[in-house]
């Protein structure tokens, strides 16, 4: 493993990476939720902001106890198995894919309103290639890029809000009035903002990107960032939604949907205003591309260290950076953009679903969490209440979206469904290679050559899983907990080795109910090999590395601890060696 260690990222740092997704909903959100619930847009854009607040407590509960790169994913491999969280980690995935290239190419139209000549297709593909460089130079460079872009677009921002204000300040409410006296979209106020609602809740994607790198942040920063995207969504979504309603007819909205933002600056600031904010548009479109990299990197970094992943992501280069993850995450982006032709309606389906199913994944990881390690120490406790109203908005907003485009739901279905099977083959791929070595030997009459070559590399395959060690300390716990560990190895590992250790003071003996129990268990679970090691030593990261150096295991393998134990909680502290509590 490198010895680089890269600067953890600061408050301004991580809240721009994830703030400049985020917060790049204000270019299409108001548009949007305009189009759904009309002159009630700004009212729909507050009640979003009020399931973002309760999101905030659940995030900030579960992160906070568990601080893994991961997210959904993190959460419920870590109250359920690794089958559910693989779902949760595809859904993400799959967000992350669809924001990168929808940005990307959202980024590339609207300059294209000012270069005509601009080729959208290959300016696409050359600004991912650009994120793909910044990314692999490593964290701290990337921030750089993305602090400069997310204070421009605050600062854009607040001007055009300033400008449109003093506009309406100096003319009269003629426009607000008539807007509010047109027919109410949908029927019904109710309907509107049902509408309007559902279609919103698309504005605050990016709030999960923070919890899939917060190892890279320093302490106390998550929470931080969490509350500084909170106030960016609800002060400007609603109060630019708004300034539209009291400015411009609702019919001159629907005509400008993609560009509304620059229309409003046109019409209150002049051509000067409008240009600028499209150039803002181009620079923080790109900022979304990166933090699609980044919380992508953070993501599959961590199902690599669980073995859902080849092992070769986990390389890193002089910089730290996981290249081989990277340059993987730009080809399926490239190989999207060519195959819909730079069409990305279709995409708009994949995002939707996605996005709005991980962050239902996470509020039910809050309930299992609470439930199933109710005594992992978090700096932050959601209520029963606060999870359950989070749950029900983010569930509405799937299925009100659903109800206005129901063929997005295929679509889905389309992307999910292949990237559910990869994902599968991966965590079943011992069952699978011993059926290749039973194919193999039925080739043996036929092929005998190609028979005996490929059973002999199966079986080294199959070797190689089953050496894997898994790790487990213990303070001597009792038959239960160490059952719930066995358990744990035969459902979710491909090894069939495990260590016990327990370590003692000096002149310290372990407890011979401790033996007993675990000879009582090795005798139960008989595809385990359970080998128990005693030892004086203090539990922390310079353990850590002497004992992956004497039984020769590499540093990704994995320690799990029961809620009891002293362990640290701050993962990134070990160095990369996993841990799961």
């Amino acid at each position: 493993m490198p010895t680089h260690h890269p600067e953890k990222l600061n408050e301004l740092e991580a809240t721009a990476i994830c703030g400049n997704d985020i917060s790049s909903s204000c270019l299409y959100v108001s548009a949007l939720a305009i189009s759904y619930a009309g002159q009630y847009a700004w009212l729909a854009l507050l009640i979003v902001g009020i399931v973002l607040f309760l999101f905030r407590k659940i995030y900030g509960e579960v992160v906070g106890a568990l601080p893994l790169n991961g997210g959904a994913y993190n959460v419920l491999l870590n109250t359920t198995s690794k089958r559910n969280a693989a779902l949760a980690a595809c859904l993400t995935i799959l967000s992350y894919m669809a924001t990168a290239v929808l940005s990307a190419n959202e980024a590339m139209q609207y300059l294209h309103t000012l270069w005509h000549g601009l080729p959208i297709i290959g300016a696409t593909m050359g600004l991912l290639g650009l994120f793909l460089l910044l990314t692999i130079l490593g964290m701290s460079e990337s921030a750089i890029v993305a602090v400069i872009i997310f204070i421009t677009h605050l600062t854009s921002l607040t001007l055009l809000v300033g400008v449109a204000g003093w506009y309406l300040a100096t003319h009269d409410l003629h426009t607000l009035v008539l807007n509010f006296q047109v027919p109410v979209k949908g029927g019904s106020i109710l309907n509107a903002l049902f509408f309007g609602f559902s279609a919103a809740m698309l504005g605050i994607s990016g709030f999960e990107s923070s919890a899939n790198f917060v190892e890279e942040q320093a302490r106390g920063v998550f929470q931080k960032t969490l509350r500084n995207m909170w106030v960016v969504v609800t002060v400007f979504n609603p109060l630019i939604a708004f300034l539209a309603v009291a400015v411009l007819p609702l019919a001159s909205v629907g005509q400008h949907t993609e560009t509304l933002l620059s229309y409003l600056g046109t019409v209150t600031g002049g051509p000067w205003l409008g240009t600028l904010i499209s150039v803002n548009a181009v620079a923080v479109l790109s900022g979304a591309v990166l933090t699609s990299f980044v919380g992508v990197s953070g993501l599959m970094k961590r199902m690599t260290l669980d073995r859902i992943l080849p092992q070769f992501f986990l390389k890193e280069n002089g910089r730290g950076s996981n290249y081989f993850i990277l340059l993987a995450f730009f080809l399926l982006c490239i190989s999207v953009l060519l195959i819909t032709n730079g069409q990305l309606g279709p995409l708009a389906g994949v995002y939707t679903i996605s996005f709005l199913s991980v962050m239902a994944f996470f509020a039910l990881g809050n309930f299992l969490l609470k439930g199933k390690r109710p005594n992992l120490p978090r700096p932050v406790v959601a209520g029963i209440v606060t999870v359950t109203l989070a749950l029900a908005g983010v569930l509405l907003a799937l299925f009100g979206n659903v109800k206005i485009h129901p063929e997005y739901l295929i679509v889905f279905l389309e992307y999910f469904l292949p990237a559910l099977a990869i994902v599968s083959i991966m965590l079943n791929r011992i069952a699978i290679l011993r059926l290749l070595l039973l194919a193999a030997e039925w080739l043996v009459q036929h092929l005998p050559r190609v028979a005996r070559l490929a059973r002999l590399k199966i079986q080294r395959h199959l070797r190689e899983l089953a050496r894997q060690e898994f790790v487990f300390f213990t303070k001597g716990d009792n038959v239960a907990n160490l059952n719930k560990v066995m358990t744990y190895v035969v459902e979710n590992e491909f090894t069939n080795r495990l260590k016990i250790v327990t370590l003692l003071q000096p002149g310290e003996k372990y407890p011979e109910e401790l033996l007993n129990d675990i000879k009582v268990l090795d005798r139960a679970y008989e595809q385990i090999e359970v080998d128990f090691v005693t030892m004086e030593g203090h539990f922390g990261p310079t353990l850590i590395e002497e004992l992956s150096k004497r039984w020769n295991i590499p540093k990704n393998f994995m320690f799990i601890g029961s809620p009891g134990d002293r362990f640290p909680y701050q993962i990134s502290e070990l160095g990369g060696v996993r841990l799961i509590i």
